[in-house]
C-alpha cells in the first residue's frame, strides 16, 4: 500500500483539474466529476484479468475493458498512489489495486463511482502478495508495476455515467479472509484495539504504522495507518464495535486500511474483561511414555478429575531437558478443551501413535517437545496465569538413575491421585525404567502392550 503526503492543498487540486481539462478535445470545461463515458462497456472481468498473471510481470496486449466500483479514498490521506476497485457494489467476487500517480484522486473518482479501465498497454504484476495493475517501474534493470503517470491516467480510466453507487461492505470474520477479498470493502463486527495499544495514536508522525485489531475470540488483524493521514495524531478508539475498510496484504499477512475514522464505530463495551481463561487443580499429568521398542510411540497424557470440562486456553506444558534449569520446549494447549473425567493425550508423532495404539491423539505436536521426552527430563503443567499446577521430576536434576527416571519405560500416576501437585512426590507415581534408583521398577516397557493411553 502507498500513502499520501498531505501537503499539497489547493495547488495539487488545481494541477489535477488542469490534467483533466487538458484531455478534453473541445471547449467543454466541465468539472472533472461531470465528465463521464457512456459508450464503453466491459468485455473482461477483474477475475479474468488477475488470472492472466503467472509469476511474472506482463504487459496487457489485448483491448480488454474492465468495470468496477471505487472503494478507496485519499480524502483523509490514508491512501496514496493507489485506487482500489471491486466488481460489484454488494457481494463482490474480486477486487483490484490500481497504481496511479494522481494526488487527490477522490476529486475525480469518488467512493462508489463506476469506472471503466482500458487495460491495453498497462502492466500486471504482484506487489506484497497482491496482484496489481499500473504502469511500469524500472530499477537496476528489473521491471515491476509502478504508478501510472497522472497525464496518462485519463487514457485508461473512465468514469461511467451511472449515478454514484452505494457500496455495501461485505461482513466477514478474521478467519474467513482469502485473496479474493483483496481491494474490496469489508466490515468486521465485535472488534476492538488490542489492550496494550490503547492510549496510542493511529500512527507515528510521517511513518507507516501498524496497529492491532482483535475480537472477543482473540483473533487479530493488522490495521495499517499512514503517518501523513489527517487522523495520524488522533488517539485510537477505546470501545468495541464494527470497522469498515479496504483489505490489503503484506505478503502473507492481511491488513485493513480505513478511508477515514468514520469507518470505525466502536460504541460498545470492550470484551477485554470477559473471563475466558481458567485455572484448576483438577487437571494433572497422568502418564509419561518412552517405549523401549519405539521412540515414535512416546506420549504425554493429562487427566481432568473434575466432572466439568476445562478450557485449556493459556495453559502450557513445559519441558526442562536433562538437568537444565531453563525451559527447553513448550506445548501451548490453547484451543483445546479437556472434558470432565477424561484424558487428553499429546503425541510428537501422530501417525506413528495411531499406527501403534489404534486411535489418534488429542493433540499432535513436534518432536523434541515435552511429549517427546526420552525419560530423563522434567515437566511442568502451567495455568494461564503462570502458576505451576503440576510437575514431574526435579528441575535442575538429570533424571538418569533417579527416582524420576522413566527412560525406556513409563511414569504412571497412581489411581488414588485426584489433584495436581506442583511439587514432585514419588509416592504418587509408579515408574518403570531401565536403570532408575530404588522405589522405581527396573523393567523396560514395550508399546503397545505395556501402555494404555486414554485410559485412566
Amino acid at each position: 500500500m502507498n500513502f499520501r503526503i498531505n501537503n499539497f492543498g489547493c495547488i495539487t487540486t488545481l494541477l489535477g483539474l488542469y490534467l483533466v481539462i487538458a484531455c478534453v478535445n473541445d471547449n467543454n470545461f466541465e468539472t472533472p466529476n461531470a465528465i463521464c463515458e457512456s459508450d464503453l462497456s466491459a468485455n473482461f472481468t477483474i477475475g479474468e484479468l488477475k488470472a492472466l498473471y503467472v509469476d511474472e510481470l506482463i504487459q496487457i496486449q489485448e483491448d480488454y475493458v474492465l468495470e468496477g466500483y471505487v472503494v478507496s479514498s485519499d480524502i483523509a490521506g490514508n491512501f496514496f498512489g493507489t485506487l482500489h476497485i471491486q466488481d460489484k457494489l454488494a457481494n463482490p467476487t474480486q477486487g483490484l489495486q490500481l497504481e496511479i500517480d494522481l494526488r487527490d484522486s477522490h476529486l475525480f473518482y469518488e467512493v462508489g463511482t463506476k469506472i471503466f479501465i482500458r487495460a491495453k498497454g498497462l502492466y500486471l504484476g504482484k506487489s506484497k502478495g497482491a496482484i496489481v495493475l499500473g504502469g511500469v517501474f524500472s530499477a537496476f534493470g528489473n521491471l515491476s508495476v509502478g504508478r501510472l503517470p497522472a497525464a496518462i491516467v485519463p487514457q485508461h480510466l473512465y468514469k461511467a455515467c451511472d449515478p454514484l453507487g452505494i457500496l455495501q461492505p461485505k461482513s466477514v470474520g478474521i478467519n474467513e479472509l482469502d485473496d479474493s477479498m483483496l481491494s474490496t470493502l469489508v466490515q468486521f463486527s465485535n472488534m476492538e484495539i488490542l489492550l496494550d495499544e490503547l492510549g496510542q495514536t493511529f500512527a507515528e508522525k510521517e511513518k507507516e504504522t501498524i496497529r492491532t485489531l482483535t475480537n472477543c475470540e482473540d483473533l487479530e488483524l493488522e490495521l495499517l495507518n499512514s503517518g501523513y493521514s489527517d487522523f495520524q495524531a488522533s488517539f485510537l478508539p477505546e470501545g468495541n464495535g464494527s470497522i469498515t475498510g479496504v483489505l490489503v496484504k503484506d505478503n502473507k499477512t492481511y491488513q485493513l486500511v480505513i478511508r477515514d475514522t468514520t469507518d470505525i464505530a466502536f460504541t460498545n463495551i470492550r470484551c477485554e474483561d470477559l473471563v475466558d481463561e481458567f485455572t484448576s487443580t483438577k487437571v494433572f499429568i497422568s502418564e509419561l511414555a518412552d517405549p523401549d521398542n519405539n521412540a515414535g510411540a512416546r506420549f504425554v497424557e493429562l487427566y481432568n478429575s473434575d466432572s466439568e470440562q476445562l478450557n485449556l486456553k493459556g495453559w502450557t506444558l513445559r519441558r526442562y531437558t536433562n538437568g537444565n534449569t531453563e525451559v527447553g520446549s513448550t506445548i501451548d494447549l490453547s484451543g483445546y478443551v479437556i472434558e470432565g473425567n477424561t484424558t487428553f493425550v499429546i503425541s510428537p508423532n501422530a501417525l506413528e501413535f495411531e499406527a501403534v495404539y489404534g486411535f489418534p491423539p488429542n493433540h499432535s505436536v513436534s518432536t523434541n517437545s515435552p511429549a517427546d521426552s526420552n525419560g530423563d527430563d522434567n515437566l511442568e503443567l502451567v495455568d494461564p496465569f503462570g502458576t505451576v499446577i503440576d510437575s514431574f521430576g526435579v528441575i535442575g536434576e538429570d533424571g538418569s538413575g533417579t527416582n524420576h527416571e522413566f527412560e525406556d519405560g513409563r511414569a504412571l500416576r497412581n489411581e488414588n491421585v485426584s489433584e495436581a501437585n506442583p511439587h514432585f512426590t514419588p509416592s504418587e507415581w509408579t515408574i518403570y525404567n531401565d536403570s532408575g534408583e530404588g522405589g522405581t521398577i527396573n523393567e523396560p516397557q514395550n508399546a503397545p502392550d505395556d501402555f494404555d493411553p486414554g485410559i485412566r
